[in-house]
C-alpha cells in the first residue's frame, strides 16, 4: 500500500510538497478612481474597497508599491456621462488623467486599463445603443478610440472588456496604426452574463439603465462556446485571455489551460469578494484560509494572472 500520508506528516514535509504557490507578482489589484477632489469613498458592498479622487490616489498606490504586486487596472467614473461615453476617450477624461497621474508618481506601477463604454454611457451598456438593441459593429470605432486615448496617457495594457465581437482585431489594428505595436491586449474573452458583478456595478456606477447584458456577455450554462470565444481572441491578436467570474468558472479555465498555449488571466470578482467579506464579518468562515484556498485554486487551475480586490491582504499573509 502506498501510504500518501508519508508526505504530509508535518508542515516542513508540507511545504516542500506545495505544487502551487502564490506570489505577489501574480496578482493585479483593480482600483476605481472617481471625479472631483479629497474623495475616498467606501463601497458599501465592497468592504475595504474604496473610490478615490486622483488627488487622494496615492494613499493606495503606496500601498500596492509596498506590496510589490504585478499591477493594477483602472476603471474611471466621469462626472459628465452620454449616449456616446465621450469622455471614455477624451484626452481630459478621469481614467486619462489618472494615468498620466501615476505614470509621473509611480512609473514602477504597471497599469493596466479596462476598455469599456458602460462606466462612461448615459444607458449604462458597453456599447452604442439603438432603442433597446446594442449595437456590435458601431461600438467597435469607439472602443479603439478609447484604447488608442489610454495608450497615449501612458497605459501599459489594454484590457477590452465590453465582449463585442471583433474588438480585439478592432484594438490591436488601432494601437498598431497609433504606433503602439508593443502594448498588449488582455482580452476578457470569457465574461459570462453573471449575478457575481453586482458590487462592481455599485463601486463603478455602471448598472445597465435598461434590460441586461445577456445579448452580449456569455451565457452561464455554455463552457464550449467560451472555449470558442477564447479562440477567437486569439485568433484577433489577444496577448492575454480571461475568464470571468472565477470560481464558477474553474472548469473553462482549466480546459483553456489545457486547449491554449497562451498565458491566461482570471478576474476574482466583486461578488466574490463581497461574499467571503460578509461570511468573515459574521465569523461563519475563517476569512484568510478562504481567500488563500480560493486564490490558490485559481492558480491551480491554469491562471498566470489573478485580477482580485484580496491582493494587498493576501500579500501580507504570504509573506
Amino acid at each position: 500500500m502506498y501510504r500518501f500520508r508519508r508526505l504530509r506528516r508535518d508542515e516542513r514535509i508540507r511545504s516542500m510538497m506545495q505544487e502551487t504557490r502564490l506570489h505577489p507578482k501574480d496578482f493585479i489589484y483593480p482600483i476605481f478612481v472617481i471625479e472631483g477632489e479629497n474623495i475616498k469613498n467606501p463601497v458599501e458592498s465592497m468592504p475595504g474597497i474604496f473610490q478615490y479622487s486622483i488627488d487622494r490616489l496615492e494613499e493606495i498606490l503606496e500601498q500596492v508599491k509596498e506590496a510589490g504586486i504585478g499591477g493594477i487596472m483602472l476603471f474611471g467614473i466621469p462626472v459628465h456621462k452620454d449616449p456616446q461615453g465621450s469622455q471614455a476617450y477624451a484626452e481630459d477624461g478621469i481614467t486619462q488623467r489618472a494615468v498620466r497621474f501615476i505614470k509621473e508618481k509611480y512609473p514602477e506601477i504597471y497599469i493596466v486599463v479596462d476598455i469599456c463604454l458602460c462606466e462612461y454611457t448615459s444607458h449604462g451598456h458597453c456599447g452604442m445603443v439603438q432603442g433597446e438593441e446594442i449595437l456590435n459593429d458601431e461600438t467597435l470605432p469607439y472602443l479603439v478610440k478609447m484604447a488608442v486615448s489610454l495608450a497615449e496617457a501612458g497605459a501599459d495594457m489594454a484590457a477590452p472588456s465590453d465582449m463585442m465581437d471583433g474588438r480585439v482585431a478592432a484594438i490591436r489594428e488601432g494601437l498598431d496604426q497609433a504606433g503602439f505595436t508593443q502594448m498588449p491586449i488582455m482580452a476578457y474573452s470569457a465574461k459570462f452574463a453573471s449575478a457575481y458583478y453586482g458590487p462592481f456595478r455599485d463601486a463603478a456606477h455602471s448598472a445597465p439603465g435598461f434590460g441586461d447584458r445577456k445579448s452580449y456577455q456569455m451565457d452561464f450554462a455554455n463552457g464550449q462556446e467560451a472555449l470558442r470565444e477564447i479562440a477567437a481572441d486569439i485568433d484577433e491578436g489577444a496577448d492575454i485571455v480571461m475568464v470571468k467570474p472565477a470560481l464558477a468558472y474553474l472548469d473553462v479555465l482549466k480546459e483553456a489551460a489545457l486547449t491554449f498555449d497562451v498565458p491566461l488571466a482570471v478576474y476574482n470578482v466583486s461578488g466574490e469578494y463581497a461574499m467571503v467579506k460578509a461570511a468573515a464579518a459574521n465569523g461563519w468562515i475563517d476569512e484568510k484560509r478562504i481567500v488563500m484556498e480560493n486564490l490558490t485554486a485559481m492558480k491551480r487551475a491554469g491562471a498566470k494572472i489573478i485580477i482580485t480586490y484580496h491582493a494587498l491582504e493576501v500579500v501580507d499573509w504570504i509573506s
